[in-house]
C-alpha cells in the first residue's frame, strides 16, 4: 500500500479510500465528477486565458487561483477554481473536484509541499493512457505550481 502521510489530510482520506477500493473507483470518480462546478464568471469567462490552461491535457482544462483573506498573517489560503471544456472530460471533471474538495482553503505552502506523483495512479488506476495520465498529472502540477507562487511570492493569478 502506498505511504499518502506527505499529503493533506482531506486529499490523503480520499487517496486511500481509492487505494483500498480499486474495485469502486469507476462509480467513485463518475460521482465525484458529477460534483463538478465550473469556474463562476466573477474569477473568469470564456475564452478563458491560454495563461490559466493546462498544458497536455485532452479535455481542455483551466486552473484559477483565488487567495483567501487571512486574518492571522500567515500564508495564503487558495480556493482553486476548474473549467474543463471537453463535455466528455469525466476523469478531468473528477480529478478537479477532488483536488477543490481537499486542497480548497488549505495554505499555499501545505499545497506547495505535498508530492503529486501518486494522485493520479491512485485515483485512475495504472493502466490509464499515457495522453490521458498526463494531462490529469498537469491538472495537479499546475495547482502545485500555483501554491508554489503563492507560497513564495504571496502573488500569482495563472498557471
Amino acid at each position: 500500500m502506498n505511504d499518502f502521510s506527505r499529503y493533506p489530510e482531506r486529499l490523503r482520506d480520499v487517496l486511500e479510500a481509492f487505494a483500498e477500493n480499486p474495485a469502486d473507483r469507476n462509480q467513485m470518480l463518475i460521482e465525484y465528477s458529477d460534483q463538478f462546478e465550473g469556474v463562476p464568471e466573477r474569477i473568469a469567462r470564456r475564452p478563458y486565458p491560454q495563461a490559466n490552461q493546462v498544458p497536455h491535457c485532452e479535455s481542455d482544462a483551466y486552473v484559477f487561483v483565488e487567495p483567501l483573506p487571512d486574518e492571522a498573517g500567515g500564508p495564503p489560503r487558495l480556493k482553486f477554481y476548474f473549467a474543463v471544456e471537453n463535455p466528455f472530460g469525466v476523469s478531468a471533471r473528477a480529478l478537479s473536484a477532488i483536488l477543490d474538495a481537499t486542497l480548497s482553503g488549505l495554505p499555499a505552502d501545505v499545497i506547495a509541499n505535498m508530492p503529486i506523483e501518486d494522485i493520479v495512479p491512485t485515483l485512475f488506476g495504472k493502466n490509464i493512457s499515457m495522453g490521458k495520465g498526463q494531462g490529469l498529472l498537469s491538472i495537479a502540477a499546475v495547482v502545485k505550481r500555483l501554491a508554489q507562487r503563492y507560497a513564495h511570492d504571496g502573488n500569482a493569478r495563472t498557471a
